[in-house]
């Protein structure tokens, strides 16, 4: 298991909250979000997709509704993981 528990607490005035990514694979990879497990499919989130399994694995929850990979500077609402089809990508990364 790969595992990254990290918070918000460098944030100042925001609780800290942990996220946990438990499995990265060829597909995409699992962010457990307190006790809600999500999956982050390269092919609904592609800036993900060259990124270093340390860079996925640092992850930030500024916010309830927040998730921030600094190394990547990629910032997510939990509402966008859960259901992709509502936020189209306004990316202009190029998947291969």
């Amino acid at each position: 298991m790969l595992g990254n528990h990290t918070s918000g607490s460098g944030i100042l005035g925001v609780n800290p909250s942990v996220v946990e990514v438990s499995l990265v694979s060829n597909q995409g990879f699992w962010l457990l979000v307190e006790d809600e497990e999500l999956f982050l499919a390269y092919a609904d989130f592609p800036w993900f997709k060259e990124a270093t399994i340390a860079q996925i694995t640092h992850v930030v929850r500024p916010g309830e509704n927040h998730l921030y990979w600094p190394s990547l500077d990629i910032d997510l609402s939990v509402e966008s993981v859960r259901d992709p089809s509502k936020f189209p990508l306004i990316s202009k990364i190029k998947t291969h």
